[in-house]
């Protein structure tokens, strides 16, 4: 039965101190087999298993995670949802994503907490402002809202916000009205409980030793709780995909990083920028790791392994993407081609040449 969220069911379960809600999803024990494997339970993998059930319908399939569900890299982020990015192949994929965060509360009945309250990047030196500038006619060609605001607009925008006197001066900025942030663990819980409706079995605490391959064919994964056999599988796993992928004698151009974060002890920048934050202590800290590719963009994409495909190389860019890439993947995965968006995003790319370079991905200057 489809679990429904409103008003009512909130008031209701409010009156019974919230013991009396139903369980989001399912843990079975794995089964002998199953049409499609993701291994994987953050926000990509669980969209995919998503996107495969509701757009391809492909109903047997199991996600499998380590863990639990969004322990990884999908609950370690800064949330910041964003599609300006320089190249062409990435404003396509990031901004198809944005449209999905769009309406992606509605789809699941779970709120996201998505908040377009837009995105923006300042200049403090004339290389940021030139750099900027040309990201933002960029973007426009691309079809994209970023514009080019000067301080007056800034200040307007962020009144909190100090823009005289100061080591680093604020000179202008590059602005996205439609990029905003999001609950980062709600898109895992959301495409989990939708997915599991629609049959997807979810299997957490249960650790995937090896993929096993035949003849340049996927047969399976051998896991902590014995080997389960596939027809396909979709490797979703972070930092711990290329590990992964030499089980089955693939080779990735990936780069393996710890990544450290801490949010927001008041540092001279952020008090100078932000005079009201002087008094704000740490709110969290996370570590993980992350795992980038030579030209700081992912691959999302099959092999030579025949039922062998792969979703990785994010970096920090990956949780923005997240119901893009997850759809896109999708597709990949039940065509056994790509989709037209993620089609410059192969493995290919590493030997023909065709790079996409965005190691200045995070908005500033390359």
């Amino acid at each position: 039965m489809e679990k429904k969220y409103s008003i009512f069911s909130l008031v209701k379960n409010a009156f019974t101190n919230n013991e009396n809600w139903q369980k989001m999803w399912d843990s079975p024990e794995p089964k002998k087999s199953y049409d499609v494997i993701i291994i994987g339970g953050g926000g990509h993998g669980l969209g995919t298993a998503y996107y495969l059930a509701k757009e391809h319908g492909i109903k047997n399939i199991a996600v499998i995670e380590k863990g639990w569900l969004g322990g990884g890299n999908t609950g370690r982020n800064t949330t910041i949802i964003r599609s300006n990015y320089l190249w062409n192949e990435s404003a396509n994929l990031y901004d198809h994503s944005i449209k999905l965060w769009e309406n992606l509360s509605e789809e699941l009945n779970f709120n996201m907490m998505f908040s377009q309250r837009g995105v923006m990047n300042l200049a403090h030196n004339e290389h940021d402002i030139k750099e900027m500038k040309r990201r933002v006619s960029a973007n426009r060609l691309n079809g994209l809202d970023t514009q080019w605001i000067d301080i007056k607009q800034i200040k307007d925008l962020v009144p909190i916000m100090n823009t005289e006197n100061l080591r680093y001066p604020v000179l202008g900025a590059a602005f996205q009205p439609r990029g905003g942030v999001a609950r980062h663990d709600a898109i895992a819980w959301g495409f989990a409980l939708r997915s599991n409706e629609m049959g997807v079995d979810i299997i957490q605490n249960c650790e995937v030793k090896n993929i096993k391959t035949d003849n340049h064919k996927v047969e399976g994964v051998e896991t902590s709780k014995g080997f389960i056999r596939a027809n396909k599988v979709a490797v979703v796993a972070s930092g711990h995909t290329s590990v992964l992928a030499q089980t089955a004698g693939v080779r990735l151009p990936l780069q393996s990083r710890p990544l450290q974060a801490l949010v927001s002890e008041p540092v001279r920048a952020i008090v100078e920028l932000y005079p009201i934050f002087g008094k704000m202590k740490m709110l969290r800290q996370w570590g993980g790791i992350v795992d980038i590719c030579p030209d700081a963009s992912p691959i999302i994409s099959k092999c030579d392994v025949k039922g062998l495909y792969f979703n990785c190389g994010w970096g920090t860019g990956g949780f923005k993407a997240t119901p893009g890439s997850a759809n896109v993947f999708a597709h990949t995965v039940a065509k056994d081609e790509p989709h037209r968006i993620n089609a410059p995003f192969n493995l290919e790319r590493f030997s023909d040449g065709k790079l996409i370079d965005e190691h200045g991905a995070a908005a500033v200057a390359h």
